[in-house]
């Protein structure tokens, strides 16, 4: 009898720290599923623990890895078909995720996420931060349900050349955002055009949204963010406000980094303006977090030589706020093993295996991988220190309406107004006019 009593006692010690779980990992053992991919290095750290899933699981895997051009349309066949041929997918956190939840093609998860008998207790929601969670709650608000569980995120960041920056800058980082502006116009300026000041994305295409937002957020400061909404509308989708002046000043501040890159800018997408800041031919580049491992590879002649801060704040002394995106794992509500595949999700995303896969791509979405040295030792210091200090204020870059790619374009239309010349405040209200159309339609 005492006996038994010491083993309850250990075991209810191990269970209030989360060391005991009432699930049973074997409890799909023999079962296939299907997991649908773009090439990603988020694939490549899967790879790596999927043989320890595998035996730990009984659960077999098959991997349909598709290149990330053709991805989103097979992703969006595998969704709607009649029969499921996916258990698992990869899910881009946005109005792409927004729009499947509407068509009711994506599972919820809540229903695993607080069985006991389907989720280790251990695996910690919580450790995601709130901001990073929003973007998988539909249709935003804190009580919904979670449909997909963040694998990977960008946040966006500030990137120098260390080299020009002591060249043309006396070594001097910009401490605000206008000045960054008028620091990326002085080296253009200085180098006779040798060296651009600034490379951004300026190509009219919706997935721009996400780095502009990240500025735009930089403006806005402290002010509330509601979702689905975000803040390009005031409380309901019949109010746009493209003409708030936090927003007019961040797409301003868009349009001034623009100004010191190359006369083609406008022609300059993630790819262009990244592969031209790694080869040395920019002082600045404002991007996705995620620019960082590829900057550091052993042959990149930007490694070594690459600075890494927060989007400087509109103050000197201030707080930086930034956007972000990710990717997750979802279940497609069409799923032939639903159980098995939450195992893989619930698997692939807690914090025993995220240190592991997150070493592939410098993104990794918990708080505590963060901190955890098997992951940081893969990354450069200053990378780790700026992005983490990014996650601090960041919130997501979503819009959860249909049909946001029109609107999000004319965001992009209304930078390329003000880089032409026109002010913000004529630029904006001819925005809001677009967005009232669009909300006629």
């Amino acid at each position: 009898m005492k006996k038994t009593a010491i083993m309850l006692a250990i075991w209810f010690i191990f269970s209030a720290f989360g060391y005991v779980s009432a699930m049973d990992w074997k409890a799909h053992s023999g079962k296939t599923i299907t997991f649908l991919m773009s090439e990603h290095p988020v694939l490549k750290g899967i790879r790596e623990v999927l043989p320890q899933f595998e035996s730990d699981t009984g659960i077999k895997v098959r991997v349909n890895a598709l290149a990330e051009d053709v991805y989103f349309d097979k992703m969006e066949v595998a969704l709607r078909a009649g029969k499921g041929v996916a258990d698992v997918h990869f899910c881009p956190m946005d109005s792409t995720a927004f729009n499947q939840y509407l068509a009711n093609l994506l599972e919820p998860l809540d229903g695993y996420i607080n069985n006991s008998n389907k989720t280790a207790s251990n695996y910690d929601l919580g450790d995601f931060p709130d901001g990073f969670l929003q973007s998988t709650r539909f249709p935003g608000g804190p009580g919904s349900n979670h449909y997909c569980i963040p694998a990977s995120f960008e946040s966006y960041i500030l990137f120098y050349n260390k080299n020009h920056i002591n060249k043309y800058l006396g070594g001097k980082v910009p401490e605000t955002f206008d000045d960054l502006i008028l620091a990326a116009k002085k080296v253009k300026k200085s180098s006779n055009g040798d060296v651009m000041g600034m490379v951004v994305r300026g190509k009219r295409t919706d997935t721009a949204i996400d780095t502009i937002t990240g500025v735009v957020y930089n403006a806005w400061g402290e002010r509330n963010v509601s979702y689905p909404q975000n803040i390009w509308f005031e409380g309901n989708w019949n109010r746009p406000q493209m003409d708030h002046p936090a927003i007019q000043r961040g797409l301003s501040q868009y349009a001034g980094l623009m100004s010191a890159g190359p006369d083609d800018v406008k022609a300059y997408d993630w790819d262009e303006a990244g592969t031209a800041f790694q080869r040395g031919l920019a002082a600045f580049f404002v991007d996705a977090s995620l620019f960082g491992p590829w900057f550091e590879e052993k042959d990149s002649p930007s490694s070594g030589n690459t600075g890494y801060a927060v989007l400087p704040p509109q103050v000197k002394g201030g707080k930086s706020y930034t956007a972000h995106w990710q990717w997750g794992l979802g279940m497609p509500a069409n799923a032939k093993e639903k159980d098995a595949a939450w195992y893989f999700i619930q698997y692939m995303t807690n914090k025993q295996n995220e240190p592991k896969i997150g070493s592939f791509h410098g993104g990794a979405a918990r708080m505590s991988t963060w901190s955890n040295s098997s992951y940081t030792k893969t990354l450069n210091p200053d990378y780790v220190k700026s992005t983490l200090e990014s996650m601090k204020t960041t919130r997501s870059s979503v819009v959860m309406k249909k049909g946001w790619s029109q609107y999000a374009l004319e965001i992009v239309d209304t930078i390329h107004r003000i880089h032409g010349g026109m002010s913000a405040e004529k630029s904006g209200e001819k925005a809001n006019k677009t967005f009232e159309k669009y909300n006629s339609q």
